[in-house]
């Protein structure tokens, strides 16, 4: 083997290597989109039949919602 069929060897190798890390972080964001929509259905169900929060909760729930987003965001950029 050339030194070049050697280099392509180990780019085609690493093409390989990068599309399977892509698939594993699309299943990982696929999981947290479906986890996301399941909570968002409890959180809807509940405020339809009356559960309130106080204003100061709904404001930590939007702020830990926004961190747990922003951190599978890093994860997925992360992994690249």
């Amino acid at each position: 083997m050339t030194e070049q069929q050697k280099h392509l060897q180990n780019l085609l190798n690493q093409r390989q290597e990068i599309v399977k890390q892509i698939e594993e972080l699309q299943n990982k964001i696929n999981g947290a989109k479906e986890l996301g929509l399941k909570v968002q259905g409890a959180i809807e169900y509940l405020e339809q039949i009356g559960v309130k929060l106080e204003e100061e909760a709904e404001v930590k729930e939007t702020t830990v919602v926004e961190e747990i987003a922003d951190q599978l965001l890093e994860e997925a950029v992360e992994g690249l």
